[in-house]
């Protein structure tokens, strides 16, 4: 191992996007490999507005695996981690950075140990897939780290045993997630159907109703639904969206029908007094001047949607929803290769 009495740390910096189902997977087949009972198929959320950034590190001063999140250390020990861990390092190559006059022989992957950074733009584990990014852009940063030969596809199958949406994150634009029929999940993986641009004007709006972490989680919700309900395998069959966190996602297919749903949305769902239009309505903010809104003022002033009845004007439901996001499909997983984006110090490996 090169450069082996120094205190070297050679680190990747990567960023990766959420994604929402739009026909969702619901159940496992099994629970250790995380193969579900149907295909899935995803729209990838563009990262500028909703992504996972990753620093993964190595260096021989390490003494074992460490990860933060969001700033907080947090236990690697989970088996879902570990199971990550393990297929990579089992596919690691030769690294050389002949700048830094390091080299890593792929045998000494096994016995190398890592720091691992990541921070989630959005809200964890409130039901907007931030497992999913966060575990697909762990196993893509290490992959790179790594040098791994596996395309996104094989790695998604990785990234898979980690979280299960974590697979379509792997992929920009629309992508599905093949169920797979074998008993060892090598078949079980995702593949893109269309990139971020096949569907240029589609706009996504998302109303968070809770921001706080969900009481129920997919994995368990899945494992309940599957052991007590009769209709789970009717409804793995027909395109089933719903998931167990409180937000409501909106795909409307232009700009123009957005604009028309953000007037509604802001009409009905106005914010608390005091609150900040830029807070309240985030992502792509082009959105609110096409529906003619510039300030809180605006929102006050919209008129009833001509669909009202009768002209009635029913009670709004204000602070119900904690706010908005506004985005549209987005690209891949990407490394960052400036060192202004990476989340551990350069020299020490620990968190910045």
């Amino acid at each position: 191992m090169g450069a082996e009495s120094e205190k070297w740390v050679l680190m990747v910096t990567a960023r990766t996007p959420t994604n929402i189902a739009v026909i969702k997977y619901w159940g496992k087949r099994d629970e250790k490999l995380i193969l579900p009972i149907n295909d899935s198929i995803s729209v990838t959320l563009d990262p500028n507005h909703l992504c996972t950034t990753t620093t993964v590190s190595v260096s021989p001063s390490f003494v074992e695996d460490r990860m933060w999140l969001n700033g907080k250390e947090i236990s690697l020990q989970g088996g879902r981690f570990q199971s990550c861990l393990r297929e990579i390092r089992a596919r690691a190559n030769d690294v050389e950075d002949k700048k830094k006059g390091i080299k890593i022989k792929k045998e000494d992957w096994q016995k190398l140990h890592l720091h691992i950074a990541s921070y989630n733009n959005f809200p964890t584990a409130a039901g907007l897939a931030s497992s999913a990014a966060g575990l697909a852009c762990l196993v893509f940063s290490l992959a790179k780290l790594m040098n791994l030969k596996e395309d996104n596809s094989q790695l998604s199958a990785i990234a898979r045993q980690g979280s299960g949406s974590a697979c379509r994150s792997l992929y920009g634009g629309f992508v599905k997630w093949i169920m797979g029929k074998e008993e060892n999940g090598s078949d079980s993986l995702a593949v893109q159907l269309a990139d971020e641009k096949h569907w240029d004007d589609l706009v996504i709006i998302i109303a968070v109703v809770s921001a706080r972490q969900k009481e129920t989680s997919s994995t368990s919700g899945m494992r309940d639904t599957v052991e007590t309900s009769a209709l789970i395998q009717h409804r793995a069959k027909v395109a089933y969206t719903f998931d167990a966190g409180p937000n409501a996602v909106m795909i409307t297919r232009n700009r123009k029908t957005a604009a028309l749903l953000l007037q509604r949305l802001l009409y009905n769902f106005p914010p608390q007094p005091g609150t900040d239009l830029d807070s309240y309505v985030i992502g792509d903010k082009s959105i609110l001047e096409d529906a003619g809104v510039k300030d809180i003022k605006d929102v006050e002033a919209l008129a009833p949607p001509p669909e009202t009845k009768d002209n009635i004007v029913g009670e709004k439901s204000k602070g119900d929803v904690s706010y908005f996001i506004c985005t549209r499909p987005g690209g891949g997983p990407v490394v960052l290769s400036d060192e202004i984006h990476a989340l551990l110090d350069p020299l020490t490996g620990l968190p910045n």
